[in-house]
């Protein structure tokens, strides 16, 4: 059986209202019932038969005498264990005719807990341990054999949902009720001390090593058979993944889940109780044996009221923690923050010195020994693209004068507006020839 997803299950419970309710008498009254269906071998019980299994109950118990008429209280004893899930009503007469009862799961399951004695001991679980062995291995011969879906349904899936779910659950069982015996016999060696302080060592004793013993064979079953029960799964597991059987594969799954929570319910308990078995035997010995009579028991204690002279007090100190060892990265130290040292004054780098307007003048000379015929084109071959636009700009003008002092100018009434270079506009002088002028040295 597949576990449910805990959230949706509680969350199923909750909306539904799910609730038990059941008082002293209410228990009593199913366990007559349960009691009287397995001596007398009945399923169910008519109205007439819960009337007197009731009346029985309450004349034993002597409990709800004087309120009212035993029909009545029977009454509603039976509508509050149905609206609980614990009666079910098996005919379908509906009302017209007295009805039909038997006890739920539910109810067999709670008086089967205070009734039977499940305890898990040697013998039950090499009983129950080779049985669920020879069901594996039945199911893995039925895995070599299976042929059809069919086959898988009925000699696989159907004894691992089945057979091998409720054998694996009666040892489940059975651990639990050895948990609650357990926490019987730790009631009872408490209770021993209490009654007989220094005379109880012995049993207690006994009782401790006798505990011991029987969870070590235990727990040495569940190792032995909990190998074997996990061989054969996982060799299940195998052939319904080779056959692609994913619902065997399921079942085998959760039954693997389900035998490996067995042994490792042996491994906890023994764990457990070695640590109880080993803080009992120190008290015994550091504190009973120490003191047979009690006497320093009973001056603590007059000590601590405060009876004995000056009032004390106890101080617990708690335990250290457990020390983690972890892996540390080992990080670099982190450098000191600290500004950049900048020079006071920049160096002085060593170049030629160069005049601009003397290199303009030059190149202006140029183009008009080359044949220019005009201010645009001496501007468009001195401003040359390669600068920037401003450069240009700043230059133009200076181009105008240098050209006025370097050469002849035709002065004309109209002096058109043409273009002399990407984004420069100037207006035209027209030159009539070779410069006639000489830059001064």
């Amino acid at each position: 059986m597949s576990a449910l997803d805990p959230r949706t299950l509680v969350t199923s419970l909750h909306r539904r209202g799910v609730a038990l309710e059941l008082h002293t008498l209410d228990l009593c009254f199913l366990a007559a019932l349960h009691v009287r269906a397995e001596r007398s071998g009945m399923s169910s019980f008519q109205e007439d038969q819960l009337l007197d299994v009731f009346d029985q109950v309450v004349a034993l118990t002597k409990e709800g005498r004087g309120e009212g008429g035993a029909k009545k209280r029977a009454t509603h004893v039976v509508r509050r264990l149905r609206d609980q899930k614990l009666l079910v009503r098996v005919d379908g007469a509906g009302v017209t005719r007295a009805g039909e009862y038997a006890l739920t799961r539910l109810a067999t399951g709670i008086i089967g807990f205070y009734l039977e004695d499940d305890a898990l001991t040697r013998e039950s679980l090499d009983v129950l341990a080779g049985t669920l062995t020879a069901c594996l291995e039945g199911v893995l011969a039925a895995t070599r054999a299976a042929d059809s879906e069919e086959a898988w349904r009925t000699g696989v899936i159907g004894p691992l949902r089945v057979t091998i779910f409720e054998l694996a659950g009666g040892i489940e069982r059975r651990q639990r009720g050895f948990d609650l015996q357990q926490e019987e016999f730790q009631r009872e060696i408490a209770a021993l001390l209490a009654a007989d302080w220094f005379g109880a060592v012995e049993r207690c004793t006994k009782l401790l090593d006798t505990t011991s013993a029987m969870l070590h064979e235990l727990n040495d079953i569940l190792l032995r058979h909990g190998h074997r029960f996990g061989e054969l799964l996982q060799e299940v597991l195998e052939r319904a993944g080779d056959a692609e059987q994913e619902e065997a594969e399921r079942a085998a799954r959760d039954a693997l889940d389900q035998v490996e929570r067995l042994a490792a319910w042996g491994a906890a308990r023994q764990r457990a109780w070695s640590d109880y078995h080993e803080w009992v035997h120190r008290y015994l010995r550091d504190v009973v044996r120490l003191d047979p009579s009690r006497t320093l028991v009973h001056r603590l204690r007059e000590q601590l009221a405060g009876r004995a002279g000056k009032r004390y007090a106890l101080t617990i100190a708690s335990a250290a923690p457990f020390t983690l060892l972890r892996s540390v990265a080992v990080e670099a130290p982190k450098p000191v923050v600290k500004s950049p040292k900048k020079e006071r004054e920049p160096k002085l780098a060593s170049e030629v010195p160069t005049n601009p307007d003397a290199e303009l003048q030059a190149s202006i000379g140029a183009a008009l020994a080359a044949g220019a015929t005009g201010l645009a084109e001496v501007t468009a071959q001195v401003c040359t693209p390669d600068v920037d636009i401003d450069t240009r700009f700043r230059a133009a003008g200076k181009v105008a004068q240098i050209v006025s002092d370097l050469a002849s100018v035709e002065v004309v009434a109209e002096r058109p507006w043409v273009a002399a270079g990407e984004g420069i506009v100037v207006e035209d002088w027209p030159i009539t020839g070779n410069p006639v002028k000489e830059t001064a040295s």
